[in-house]
């Protein structure tokens, strides 16, 4: 006499049927279908013994209907993401839908695509664009000035310090005089043109010369020793009555060489005499 070999629950014999083995049980396919098959996430509906299922972190679904959630693909044999709110996306979709999104257009910058990423923010590649000229920055330099990006000429132009003699935007090195800021390059003596950036200079009126030419064109000339009054080297200090200038070391008595700076003097034929020669004269 053979053995019984029985569905579990409703007790048919299931010699010469199909059957199903489920934890270590065997279930006619009816019963299976009634009261053990997995329900399908996606049309709530029994995956039956006939039917092959898939299945992904203890959820289920018919084959036919594990699809992307966007666009419907069929995803039984494809590489699929699985998102927080339950939804199957192929890959395509899921980077669509998850992926980065440009600063500059919203949309999602998708893998593999060319693009822009700085201080943690991602770029199209043709959305990365000068605030100022609007262009593409792609492989130049760029600087920021708040949150907003700038190529070089366009920050050069709006934010750098325009040189005081030829008014463009000074890009680099440059100088500053008297308040102002100078290119190298322009900061030159009024008369002969040579560049005074690094070399002694003085300035006069609403001019900057070297020293040669503020000695032959600019500077008074001492009434003593006929030398131009430079303020230069030896001697800086200067004593000046009614429109005559003098080195101070040459502010001396015509007779006597008697210094007479800070001293009583008395002129005569525009010479200088202490008092005591004076009256000899």
């Amino acid at each position: 006499m053979t053995d019984r070999f029985d569905c579990y629950y409703c007790r048919d014999n299931l010699h010469g049927k199909k059957y199903v083995k489920k934890d270590e049980k065997h279930v006619c396919t009816k019963c299976f279908d009634k009261l053990c098959a997995n329900t399908c996430a996606e049309c709530k509906r029994p995956i039956g013994a006939d039917s092959k299922e898939l299945h992904h972190k203890n959820r289920h679904w018919h084959e036919d209907c594990f699809r992307c959630a966007k666009c419907y693909k069929s995803l039984a044999s494809e590489p699929f993401s699985a998102r927080d709110d339950g939804k199957i996306m192929c890959g395509k979709c899921g980077s669509r839908e998850d992926g980065n999104r440009c600063q500059g257009c919203y949309k999602v910058v998708m893998p593999g695509s060319k693009n822009v990423e700085y201080k943690n923010k991602v770029w199209h590649e043709e959305c990365f664009t000068c605030f100022e000229c609007k262009q593409p920055i792609r492989t130049q330099s760029f600087l920021t000035k708040g949150e907003d990006i700038y190529c070089a000429p366009c920050h050069d132009k709006k934010f750098a310090k325009k040189c005081f003699k030829c008014k463009q935007p000074i890009t680099s090195g440059g100088i500053s005089y008297q308040d102002h800021p100078w290119h190298s390059e322009c900061f030159v003596c009024k008369t002969c043109n040579k560049q005074l950036a690094g070399a002694r200079f003085t300035s006069h009126e609403d001019g900057v010369y070297c020293v040669d030419c503020f000695k032959t064109d600019v500077a008074k000339k001492c009434n003593g020793c006929k030398n131009p009054i430079t303020g230069f080297g030896h001697g800086t200090n200067v004593v000046n009555y009614e429109g005559l200038s003098w080195h101070e070391y040459c502010f001396n008595c015509k007779k006597c060489s008697l210094s007479l700076a800070n001293k009583r003097f008395v002129i005569n034929a525009d010479h200088i005499y202490c008092p005591d020669c004076a009256k000899k004269l």
